[in-house]
């Protein structure tokens, strides 16, 4: 009997059928067959968590009951890409194989290699599309804002009207690989549905506020876009995301010009939102253009600056109490336990977890990264890792920041509404207290019930010394000449080509997605 013949999509971190141009590409030529693999090689990731394993499951349903609707189902197989490739061969006749560009961790960019090696092997042609802004093979950053802008204002590709194709039994699969496990009872649900809902939601009601409130980790839950992980797993393309920004900016310049009233913070609101989307791709060429910084420091200068101290007994001690919550710093304990709950945070309370473990605790950031990836649902690697470095001062040339604990609760969180919501040790605990609770007297603990060194922990760290050393260290290391040659490199190599203005780069302002 003959095989059947059929194009293969292959669906990685693009789990939508809308603008999704090898979809509807292969379906122009023919028969189609829509598979997504299970790999082992993500499971054993450090980074890979219940909730990204439940998340991707509800993912699937919905990407399922759309190719459903168009004539196909999903095909889901389990095991290594080419060697699920290499069985799909022997039951249909594979005419080519088509799928987006990924810029992922280190274990993607291997198993590219292997299919693009299979491919050749077989004689089956690769077909691969960009999908975000990000540009493989770049030869330098001069121009890449510009492209990134003609990227995001193509037209987007209309979903196929009808899909035809061979029916295959997907593997069985236990529940554990189809659903996952997780402690994370309020984390995001999964699929281009909900994507497109939330998105919808941000630019029409909850984002009126962005601009001012996405620096609170309590009113940032709501104020913020929260379509961080549909852009990371690909549930909304940047390019829709672009398109549906712009169209809400239009629809309020024109209600403005017929006199309609229009709330003021939708234009700053909005607008901050836009550059945010910018600096996604922007953070994801980083690693797309070296990929080593997932592992490596982007200034080799910076090796040395804090590896001696990685594996002694003080340093393993720190980094306990920072992944378990229990600093003794209220603000950083209350955000650590928020994302392992939720698997969300706004951006500026990320940044200062990653900025107490790196400068207060003078830890190497691989590990505080890769345990924070594990619990963001959102994990991006390109954004993430280089985030990562810039929080830690590695990467040589962005401005040293590092956050005061107290300070931030003071400002994002005044009445201690989050940081109680998270602590219930501190629950009574007077606000004036609550961003240094240690300095309360003995009588004052007793009297909120909250002893500290029992009920409550001391601080890990005295602030103020630990923030004296870092700055030093790293002022020291920064004035050396061959800190000073390796910014310089790293600059040409990652730095923005916008113009700067007179006090500050853009590549100062840490402005990624929130």
């Amino acid at each position: 009997m003959k095989r059947p013949t059929a194009n293969v999509v292959w669906f990685k971190k693009d789990l939508r059928i809308t603008d999704h141009q090898p979809l509807a590409s292969a379906a122009r030529e023919g028969q189609v067959v829509c598979l997504f693999i299970h790999e082992p090689e993500w499971w054993a990731t450090p980074e890979c968590d219940g909730s990204h394993r439940i998340f991707l499951s509800e993912c699937l349903a919905d990407l399922d009951a759309s190719l459903r609707q168009l004539g196909v189902s999903l095909l889901q197989r389990y095991g290594n890409a080419t060697e699920v490739l290499d069985r799909l061969a022997t039951e249909i006749d594979i005419t080519s194989l088509w799928s987006h560009e990924e810029t992922g961790a280190d274990w993607t960019y291997r198993r590219d290699m292997t299919v693009q090696a299979w491919c050749r092997e077989k004689g089956i042609p690769w077909r691969e599309f960009r999908q975000d802004g990000v540009v493989r093979r770049l030869k330098d950053r001069n121009g890449w804002a510009e492209r990134w802008q003609r990227t995001m204002h193509r037209s987007l590709w209309d979903s196929p009207e009808h899909l035809h194709g061979p029916a295959l039994a997907d593997d069985h699969l236990s529940s554990e690989c189809r659903h996952g496990v997780s402690a994370k009872p309020w984390a995001q649900r999964g699929g281009e549905g909900v994507a497109k809902s939330t998105l919808d939601a941000f630019l029409h009601q909850r984002g009126v506020d962005y601009r001012a409130s996405m620096s609170s980790p309590l009113e940032g839950w709501s104020s913020c876009s929260r379509i961080s992980p549909y852009l990371s797993w690909g549930c909304l393309s940047m390019a829709s995301t672009v398109r549906s920004l712009e169209e809400r900016l239009a629809t309020l310049r024109e209600a403005t010009l017929y006199g309609a009233h229009v709330d003021r913070r939708w234009s700053g609101s909005l607008r901050s939102f836009a550059s945010r989307l910018r600096w996604h791709c922007h953070f994801m060429q980083k690693l797309e253009d070296e990929p080593r910084l997932e592992f490596e420091n982007m200034s080799r200068a910076c090796d040395g600056l804090r590896e001696d101290f990685t594996d002694t007994p003080e340093a393993h001690r720190r980094l306990e109490a920072w992944k378990n919550g229990v600093t003794g710093y209220p603000m950083v304990d209350a955000c650590m336990r928020c994302v392992q709950a939720t698997g969300w945070l706004n951006f500026r309370m990320r940044a200062m977890l990653m900025s107490f473990a790196s400068h207060h605790l003078w830890l190497h950031w691989r590990p505080t990264a890769v345990f924070l990836g594990r619990h963001f649902l959102d994990f991006e690697p390109g954004i993430h890792f280089s985030q990562a470095q810039m929080q830690s001062a590695t990467t040589g040339i962005n401005a040293v920041r590092i956050y005061s604990p107290a300070k931030q609760a003071l400002d994002q969180d005044p009445h201690g509404h989050f940081i109680k919501l998270w602590v219930p040790e501190l629950s009574d605990v007077p606000a004036s207290w609550l961003a240094e609770p240690h300095r309360m007297t003995i009588d004052q603990q007793l009297a909120s019930g909250c002893r500290i060194g029992l009920d409550y922990p001391q601080p890990v760290v005295d602030h103020s010394t630990a923030y004296r050393e870092a700055r030093l260290k790293i002022a020291v290391l920064r004035r050396e000449p061959s800190a000073r040659q390796e910014a310089r490199k790293v600059f040409l190599r990652h730095g923005s080509r916008k113009r700067q203005s007179a006090r500050k780069s853009d590549e100062q302002l840490n402005l990624p997605m929130d």
